[in-house]
């Protein structure tokens, strides 16, 4: 169990095409993300039902706190394209007083 304000960094892909801005805009607007971080493309290589398989996808980077962190999961998981998406999560054990501070004020 996580303490109920930790902050947390969330990665996760997204397919090339259209970007995820409406996705990332709506966690905003939820209050379930402080700040969402797009990347550029990359070529994904991975195994997918027993086939190797490469897509180009950007990484996404969310910031959020524990609380959060099921309703952001379970948003997310709802509006991805994949059938699994990456959700990894890791707890930020350090930083910023002052961004740290940010985030949890956008995100409660």
């Amino acid at each position: 169990m996580l303490p109920s304000d930790m902050p947390l960094l969330v990665w996760s892909t997204w397919p090339d095409g259209p970007p995820p801005d409406e996705v990332v805009e709506g966690l905003l607007a939820e209050g379930l993300v402080a700040c969402v971080s797009v990347g550029p493309l990359a070529t994904s290589h991975y195994r997918w039902k027993g086939m190797v398989e490469r897509a180009r996808e950007c990484g996404v980077l969310m910031k959020t706190v524990s609380t959060r962190l099921a309703a952001l999961e379970a948003r997310w998981l709802a509006l991805h394209p994949y059938d699994v998406p990456e959700f990894l999560v890791s707890p930020v054990s350090g930083g910023s007083a002052a961004y740290l501070d940010w985030l949890r004020a956008e995100t409660t």
